[in-house]
């Protein structure tokens, strides 16, 4: 049962939770009609490795939307300028490579230098998890 003063508590905290979790959401249901197939705003474009801590700090697609300063436009996601955006799944993280491993990623190189021309591309990492692949 609440006394007085945790009803008065649960009142005030509660427009403040309310407020962060539409923060949080907002972004995620903002670019969700507008992402292409397969591709969801939590899911991870990079991780980077905070030595300090050696945790894994990750940016997710709606992350690196939001830096994009993103917006749907027709239907179609477009950066700041209007140009329109463009997911590319990079491959290479290969703890044993394959034999033509070179050949894949001069494909790969000559696909996102193609698309760069016409997008911007968001390359999104094979390795979500940021550990070491050895």
């Amino acid at each position: 049962m609440f006394t007085d003063n945790g009803v008065q508590r649960f009142a005030i905290l509660s427009p403040g939770i309310f407020l962060r979790m539409n923060l949080v959401l907002a972004p995620l249901q903002r670019f969700q009609t507008c992402l292409p197939a397969g591709i969801a705003a939590t899911d991870v474009v990079s991780t980077q490795l905070v030595k300090s801590s050696s945790t894994v700090k990750k940016t997710t697609v709606a992350q690196k939307l939001m830096e994009l300063k993103a917006r749907c436009k027709s239907g179609r996601l477009v950066d700041a300028t209007g140009k329109q955006i463009n997911f590319y799944r990079l491959e290479g993280c290969w703890g044993n490579p394959p034999p033509d491993y070179q050949e894949i990623l001069e494909r790969q190189d000559k696909e996102l230098k193609k698309l760069r021309k016409r997008y911007t591309v968001i390359e999104m990492t094979c390795n979500p998890e940021g550990v070491q692949i050895h």
